[in-house]
């Protein structure tokens, strides 16, 4: 083989000096590279940081965003089948930076005017020129106007995830789910009771569980909806209650706000007729007076004679009855017949002392005992309780208290005699069963079954029957104060009634605010005829949901009082 020429192969030490610097210039690259690596690293790491920052601390005129808004800020509320009362899902803001505005702020005033007429073109080109660093114009913005926004195409407008309490059953339970501000603070309801827990981020995930049922409360609210509006009432409240353990089932209060748009509710739809108003409940509190007279061994037999005239001189003004007896009455017929003249004597034979001491057991002295905040004061004779407001009391007037005190102390009274707090809690395991006191017998719990039973089988309540769902309870027709004086242009109607009488399992109380007399019920607006259909129309209703089956063959026993009636009174 031939040695290559001299031509071809470059001197030894030339090629050294090439092959260096082709190493030269690789190892230069590689740092520019690295350099260049570094430098994108650093920026990048450079962003992220700023990112957190403003994610963790910053602030826009008083807003704050951060990384954790996509993650729910607050737990879920459900019904005791497990429905969703209220959630927390992904939302978005529409924001304004007049700063970063680029475009003709005028032409931009005009077409968010247009997008969201809430505020006119002059409000938000003095938002443009204002100086300020930003503005919300819309929380918990709908897709399509997030899309609008978005189409303007204006670097000033900020489009921003936020998490929205939506409330999936509209309206139905808002006084009892309550609602929260736009920063998702509870501000009533449940929402207020439980804010702590349901804002928890350890208890974020366990969702606070309530004692009602949709289902019982959608047939509550259709039936005392439909009276309310029939007998023109400025307002109602209903509750539906467990006797053995207290939960509250279902309870409403009307007119109501929807929870997902509070700020377009009145304060009367805000207010809750059934846990913060007080009313004087007439006729519904009488059982419990009987019930005093037995327990103190004044009444041992439903027969026990009173006298009862057209008209019952105390204190300066004489008590009266809608269906006068004019002579002797049993015990029976004081409750068949709702007979002021009778209740006040009992009552006077109970004493102040003993009156007093049966209330306060009952909580009837007291705001209400249970969970949500909303909770009306109690109004008594206070200092006056001398024996003309020993009477009056003792028929329900001259003492104030919220429907659902009432609808304890009817569970109180047909349970066994023990009291214990209404719950909104479904009582579970985790929430076990709260402990009671006693405040009436068992012997005494047993005997007014028959006694609540008879207003509805054969006296003011009969409106109330159920076929086959053996309601027993009790009418109120209390007048109103206009002026200082009370009226009987307007009332407060009330039925307080407990089904199935012969094992008492349910309360059922509902009220109207100042129902009208129509030509249905022949000029009247006493509770026989506008609350009373209410019960019967819902516990049809209800009574299957909750297994009562219904059975026209049993009945309490009835021997207690039907000895004691005579049935050529009028009803």
């Amino acid at each position: 083989m031939n040695a290559p020429t001299a031509a071809l192969v470059a001197p030894r030490p030339e090629r050294l000096r090439l092959v260096g610097q082709r190493r030269q210039i690789l190892s230069l690259m590689h740092q520019r590279l690295m350099l260049g690596m570094l430098i994108y690293a650093g920026v990048i790491a450079v962003i992220a940081l700023r990112i957190l920052y403003l994610a963790a601390f910053g602030d826009h005129a008083g807003r704050t965003q951060g990384v954790s808004a996509l993650v729910p800020e607050r737990g879920d509320i459900i019904d005791r089948d497990g429905q969703p009362l209220a959630r927390t899902i992904d939302a978005w803001s529409i924001g304004l930076h007049p700063g970063k505005v680029i475009g003709d702020k005028l032409t931009l005033s005009r077409k968010l005017a247009e997008l969201m007429p809430e505020r006119d073109a002059a409000t938000y080109y003095a938002m443009l020129r204002s100086g300020k660093r930003f503005f919300y114009l819309k929380r918990r913005a709908a897709p399509g106007l997030v899309e609008a926004a978005n189409a303007l195409g204006e670097p000033g407008i900020a489009l921003e995830r936020e998490p929205e309490r939506l409330y999936p059953q509209t309206s139905l339970a808002s006084s009892v789910v309550g609602y929260v501000t736009i920063d998702g603070h509870g501000v009533a309801g449940a929402e207020r009771a439980f804010d702590a827990q349901l804002s928890d981020p350890a208890t974020r995930g366990e969702p606070v569980q309530l004692s009602i049922s949709n289902r019982i409360q959608q047939a509550l609210e259709h039936e005392l909806l439909d009276a309310m509006t029939k007998f023109s009432a400025i307002g109602a409240a209903g509750i539906i209650m467990d006797v053995r353990t207290s939960e509250i089932l279902a309870m409403t209060s009307l007119p109501q706000v929807n929870p997902n748009a509070p700020g377009k509710g009145s304060a009367e739809a805000r207010f809750n007729r059934a846990t913060n108003g007080v009313y004087e409940l007439g006729s519904t509190y009488k059982p419990f007076t009987v019930a005093m007279a037995m327990d103190s061994g004044i009444i041992e037999s439903m027969g026990k004679m009173y006298n009862c005239p057209k008209g019952l001189p105390i204190g300066g003004f004489v008590i009266t009855d809608t269906h006068p007896f004019n002579g002797p009455c049993s015990v029976a017929e004081i409750m068949k017949e709702s007979s002021n003249i009778g209740t006040a004597q009992i009552a006077a034979e109970v004493g102040a002392a003993r009156q007093k001491a049966f209330l306060s057991k009952m909580g009837f002295l007291s705001p209400i005992e249970m969970e949500l905040k909303e909770r009306g004061r109690t109004l008594t004779p206070g200092n006056d309780w001398g024996p003309t407001a020993v009477m009056t009391v003792g028929y329900g007037h001259g003492i104030a208290v919220t429907p659902l005190h009432l609808a304890t102390g009817y569970a109180t009274l047909f349970n066994g005699g023990i009291f214990r707090p209404a719950t909104f809690l479904k009582v579970d395991p985790k929430h076990p069963l709260k402990p009671g006191r006693r405040v009436f017998t068992a012997d005494t719990s047993y005997k007014m079954r028959s006694l609540l039973r008879l207003v509805v089988t054969e006296g003011t309540g009969k409106k109330a029957n159920a076929p086959g769902y053996r309601v027993g309870g009790k009418t109120g027709t209390a007048e109103k104060l206009a002026g200082g004086v009370y009226t009987s242009n307007a009332v407060v109607t009330t039925f307080a009634g407990v089904f199935p009488m012969d094992d008492p399992r349910y309360v059922i109380v509902v009220m109207l605010d100042d129902p009208k007399a129509t030509a249905e019920t022949y000029g009247f607006h006493t509770a026989g005829w506008n609350v009373a259909p209410v019960v019967s129309k819902t516990v049809s209703r209800i009574a299957p949901m909750l297994g009562v089956v219904p059975d026209k063959n049993r009945e309490p026993d009835m021997s207690e009082v039907l000895p004691f009636v005579h049935h050529n009174k009028k009803d």
